[in-house]
């Protein structure tokens, strides 16, 4: 079980763009060094993430995928 510090974005059942929309909304609201973990089913996010982090300067600590869910924990980064 995570930390209660960590936010939890489920987007299962979401196609491309609404996982990454939804997730850039919920970053907004967490403090700076905050985690947001994410849960999807669109196997395209996985490269969405990916990019994300690198051009957003957030951090991408995690990405697993297990019976169909994709998981990711981002740590806020200032920007």
């Amino acid at each position: 079980m995570e930390s209660d510090l960590v936010v939890v974005l489920d987007v299962k059942g979401l196609q491309c763009p609404m996982p990454l929309l939804k997730t850039k909304k919920a970053l907004k609201d967490i403090p700076t060094g905050g985690l947001l973990r994410v849960y999807a089913t669109d196997p395209g996010s996985v490269k969405d993430f990916q990019v994300f982090s690198l051009h957003s300067r957030h951090t991408l600590l995690e990405s697993t995928e297990a019976d169909g869910v994709f998981s990711y924990l981002l740590q806020k980064n200032a920007v």
